[in-house]
């Protein structure tokens, strides 16, 4: 009967005092004036570019799209390598977040290993690295030296170490109990083991964080394209906006003329404001879509590889 009686009772909540409902109300409220102060100037972005093109440059489309069309996409992609940019940046982010991942994984975690030979003289060496730079000249030469120049390889291996990373992982692998490697290690399991099935899998919340920072970084690119790049087979998405936005008003003229004229009206007749909306809606939306699939890990890495020095 007394079981009973105790599986019955339910927990009590603790009622929220006046002050409590005045600050919850007051935190909420704003933050939901900060985030929708974020979010605005995209959506703000994209009804830009499924409204009518004449209502846009007049500045009429402010909260809801007006006679909403998509035909500025379907221009935007009848610019000839438009699809093949997209397919460079798309190969470019996917390798230049991977293949770093796994590079500046092992050195996080050999620079653990305090038995290491030259460990301490090799991390001072990499960290002295993040302060100093030769400059955009002698990296030109660099680059040129290595063939590199109209290569695609030129936008994976310049990048395939970054410091900070290494920094966090390492910083993140030593926050994990030594208990877990030491077993395997009386079991038998040697580096290459311990790494891949127990280190590797744990890390999982740094080894996110840092994919997203690199593939922001990859996906946003377009310095290294200008420096390196000639060949327009290997521009990529940004380099092209970066273009685009540039030649906006002979673009849309250009695009006009692709467009059969019976078919043209002020509504979905090209504009220079309609190209560089649609252009950057295109380059920014693909990562925007990355982000939510890793965000419960990002803060968790991030605070972790905060931790310790």
């Amino acid at each position: 009967m007394e079981v009973n009686k105790a599986a019955n009772i339910r927990p009590h909540k603790k009622r929220m005092s006046r002050e409590d409902k005045i600050f919850h109300t007051i935190n909420y409220t704003v933050f939901f004036l900060l985030g929708l102060i974020c979010i605005y100037p995209f959506y703000y972005l994209v009804i830009n570019t499924i409204s009518r093109n004449d209502y846009v440059d007049l500045g009429l489309v402010m909260y809801a799209p007006i006679g909403v069309h998509f035909q500025n996409y379907i221009n935007i992609f009848k610019l000839s390598n438009v699809m093949n940019s997209v397919f460079i940046s798309v190969l470019r982010t996917v390798l230049g977040t991977f293949i770093p991942l796994v590079f500046t994984t092992i050195l996080g975690y050999l620079f653990t290993k305090e038995h290491m030979k030259g460990r301490k003289f090799l991390y001072r060496f990499t960290i002295i690295t993040m302060y100093f730079s030769a400059g955009m000249i002698p990296v030109y030469m660099n680059i040129r030296m290595l063939g590199l120049l109209n290569n695609f390889w030129v936008y994976i291996i310049p990048g395939l170490i970054k410091v900070y990373n290494v920094v966090l992982v390492k910083t993140f692998i030593e926050s994990l109990p030594a208990a877990l490697e030491e077993s395997a290690q009386i079991d038998g399991a040697n580096y290459f083991h311990r790494f891949v099935h127990i280190v590797f899998p744990l890390s999982t919340p740094i080894l996110a964080t840092i994919a997203l920072f690199n593939a922001v970084g990859a996906w946003n690119s377009y310095l290294d394209t200008l420096l390196y790049i000639t060949d327009s087979r290997l521009y990529t998405m940004q380099f092209q906006l970066y273009e685009y936005l540039n030649q906006a008003a002979a673009l849309a003229k250009s695009l006009n003329n692709l467009t059969d004229l019976s078919m043209l009206d002020a509504a979905t007749k090209v504009s220079t404001t309609a190209v560089r909306n649609t252009m950057t809606v295109i380059t920014i939306v693909p990562i925007i879509c990355v982000y939510p699939f890793i965000q419960r890990y990002y803060v968790q890495g991030v605070m972790i590889g905060a931790v310790k020095g």
